[in-house]
């Protein structure tokens, strides 16, 4: 008779924003996977969202703790890289929040660990699974669009007063660039690969802001231009994606809804979870406009994808190799703000012979010609 096999037992390390909203209501919907302690200096605030959880006031009790399979860091982005590093040392998987590191020094010394060690270490880029990603990515993938030339991505919020949070104050790994940037990028890298060169702009718009709240980024891929771009100062109008090719056209306005039915209370998978009545708009070569509609989104599927690697069943749904190339255009874009110049990605000869070879591809987002 076959056995049920146990569940992975997973330690999230944070319960602010990202751990509360996103970690814990996916990994408890998950099968296969048992939330099994946080690590929270307000033991209340989770006990009040989630019953029978185990709360912790530090890292290292989860770490050392023999019973936890899987340690999941949704600390301020500076802990990332050092806490990383003591779960794999101690034999854990690890999943790190976006930003992977601070540095692509860092990204490089985590992933070297991980195979080291032998652990699966991945990256939480939820938005892969998102709805306006996913439509965007069957309507290039059936090959509607020809060759794409232009790629537009904006991930843009409307937050006109500066909070007191460390994300919005000065410290490594604060400001829009590295807290939204690594999705923008992520998305670009699984759809073209690494790019050749990358230019950039960062900015503050904001009163009393302290590091950048705008970012415009673009990375040159031979002819095609890919065009990033976040805003903390965008009260509408700015359409989720902008796709031209040599056949047709695509916009899709309005974003996914995921994060914000988990900030409504919806249960991951519950009715309506993740489905997205804003179609694509396609513009073909007359100037004919119809309407596309788009997969439901469903951001289970990372950590459903997770579960079977960290059990043998399945790959890494994202590989250090992806994560380092992120880090590296990260660096190479706060390195062309500050040049005013553009700046050639650092990957090592071996890293960029890896993405030629396909190593970047991902079932759901086809690399493009």
């Amino acid at each position: 008779m076959n056995e049920t096999p146990s569940p992975v037992r997973v330690a999230l390390v944070g319960y602010g924003y990202a751990g509360k909203t996103f970690h814990a209501p996916l990994i408890r919907s998950v099968p296969g996977l048992e939330l099994a302690v946080v690590v929270s200096r307000d033991a209340n605030k989770v006990c009040a969202d989630m019953s029978g959880v185990e709360v912790v006031g530090t890292p290292h009790e989860v770490i050392t703790n023999p019973d936890i399979d899987l340690v999941v860091i949704a600390s301020p982005n500076d802990t990332h890289a050092p806490l990383a590093r003591a779960a794999m040392q101690a034999g854990k998987h690890v999943v790190v929040d976006k930003p992977f590191a601070v540095d692509l020094a860092q990204a490089r010394e985590l992933a070297a660990l991980a195979a080291e060690h032998d652990r699966v270490l991945s990256v939480f880029q939820n938005r892969r699974w998102d709805s306006d990603f996913l439509g965007v990515c069957q309507a290039m993938a059936d090959g509607l669009l020809g060759e794409v030339r232009h790629f537009e991505s904006h991930i843009d919020r409307y937050r006109p007063q500066v909070r007191a949070r460390w994300r919005e104050q000065q410290g490594p790994g604060s400001g829009i660039w590295y807290d939204l940037g690594p999705h923008l990028v992520d998305q670009a890298l699984l759809l073209f690969g690494a790019p050749e060169r990358v230019t950039a702009s960062l900015a503050v718009l904001r009163d009393g802001g302290e590091v950048a709240d705008w970012a415009h980024v673009v990375l040159e891929y031979g002819a095609r231009r890919v065009v990033l771009h976040a805003s903390m100062l965008v009260a509408g109008g700015s359409p989720r994606f902008i796709v031209h090719g040599t056949q047709a056209s695509v916009v899709k306005t309005h974003a996914d809804r995921q994060e914000a039915q988990l900030l409504s209370g919806m249960v991951p998978g519950g009715d309506g979870w993740g489905e997205d009545a804003d179609a694509l708009l396609l513009y073909d070569a007359k100037g004919e406009m119809s309407r596309l509609p788009v997969p439901a989104g469903d951001q289970r599927r990372y950590y459903a994808a997770l579960r079977d690697a960290v059990t043998g069943y399945g790959g890494n749904p994202v590989t250090p190799l992806q994560a380092v190339t992120v880090m590296a255009v990260i660096e190479a874009a706060i390195a062309s703000a500050t040049s005013g110049r553009a700046v050639d990605l650092a990957l090592s000869r071996e890293e960029r012979a890896a993405w030629d070879a396909g190593a970047s591809a991902h079932s759901s987002t086809p690399r493009q010609a």
